[in-house]
């Protein structure tokens, strides 16, 4: 069920500049700064209008220097251990030395992507509510 997004028109600007940085890495790796420059375009868009992004997408943009995480090119991944068997995914970026640790838990699921966040709209119980009549009262109708 599709719903009406409030600013699509933004949200495809923000999916198209996002797009372009990575397309601008992919073919000529040492031409970050304009990579960079969309992605910051990208961060000042979401911010003026207030939107949020999608965490995969936050998780790939430096918030220091704004540069684009991609790994080999701009920035390095490496696994690390912390408690007893837990471990970390480290992502250090390459410009400005940010880094950035996850957890990697393979059963932890984002809260966006959790069935309960979703709404649930039941198709049938909204047609019966429009199609019913409301009660009359006795003491009104006479």
């Amino acid at each position: 069920m599709a719903t009406n997004v409030k600013d699509k028109d933004a949200y495809l600007r923000l999916n198209f500049l996002y797009q372009a940085a990575h397309c601008v890495l992919a073919t000529n790796p040492e031409n970050v700064e304009l990579a960079r420059f969309y992605c910051h375009t990208e961060k000042n868009i979401s911010k003026r209008l207030v939107l949020r992004q999608d965490p995969s997408v936050k998780r790939t943009i430096c918030k220091k220097c704004c540069s684009l995480l991609v790994p080999g090119v701009t920035a390095t991944v490496r696994q690390r251990k912390c408690r007893q068997r837990q471990r970390k995914t480290v992502v250090r970026c390459l410009s400005c030395g940010k880094t950035k640790q996850f957890l990697n838990n393979p059963s932890y699921v984002l809260w966006g992507d959790r069935p309960e966040s979703q709404p649930q709209y039941p198709q049938s119980q909204s047609k019966q509510v429009a199609t019913q009549k409301p009660p009359v009262n006795s003491k009104t109708a006479r």
